[in-house]
């Protein structure tokens, strides 16, 4: 099972890449290629953050299965294939976005990780949804910082209040809460994992809603 889910990010990425060189720039406007990329980055993050769990399979197939969700759903929709604005051709707005991505898909892999452990629990579960957290949180904001300085060079400012806008605040403010309320031992384990869970949807909608 493993060779094929190696086989199918083989696949995506090959997709991503000559997509890529289709269009000129990195593959992340519009619905479709964003959830191809969410799709295919959590295959990226979940075959390393998986290898010294015993019984791996049984977190891959979970993970693999919200993977080909994203990508069934991006097929839904017609690929972006007009060129970039100039305000959009900047490192700034692809580091912006590859980034917030990244977190996106670890902050998926942290919610699976968080259905597994009320199905099987164990505390090392729980540990791995931190952690994962945790690199999730540090590239959300460092792509928060990204945006800002992308919005400074296209408006001249860093900040609009767009709902987008607001409700990546929030998001980033909720998972500032989760790694601050798990300091607290009273809030390991159940608790801590359904805030992971939850964070999951407050992220989806930051991104679909």
């Amino acid at each position: 099972k493993i060779v094929f889910i190696y086989a199918g990010f083989l696949l995506q990425v090959t997709y991503l890449f000559s997509r890529g060189i289709q269009l000129g720039r990195v593959p992340i406007i519009g619905p479709h290629d964003t959830l191809f990329f969410l799709s295919a980055s959590i295959i990226l993050f979940a075959i390393p953050l998986t290898v010294k769990i015993k019984n791996r399979q049984q977190f891959l197939l979970p993970l693999l299965m919200l993977s080909i969700v994203f990508m069934l759903l991006s097929l839904l929709y017609k690929p972006h294939n007009i060129p970039l604005t100039p305000l959009l051709k900047t490192f700034w707005f692809e580091a912006h976005i590859v980034l917030s991505f990244f977190s996106y898909a670890l902050f998926s892999i942290a919610a699976v990780l968080g259905v597994v452990f009320f199905i099987r629990k164990g505390e090392q579960i729980e540990i791995l949804q931190y952690k994962v957290i945790l690199i999730g949180y540090c590239l959300f904001s460092a792509g928060m910082i990204f945006g800002g300085i992308w919005a400074y060079l296209a408006w001249g400012t860093y900040w609009l209040w767009t709902p987008k806008e607001l409700w990546t605040v929030i998001l980033w403010l909720f998972y500032s809460l989760y790694l601050h309320a798990r300091l607290r031992k009273w809030w390991t384990g159940k608790p801590s994992v359904t805030l992971g869970i939850v964070g999951f949807f407050i992220m989806m909608f930051t991104y679909l809603g």
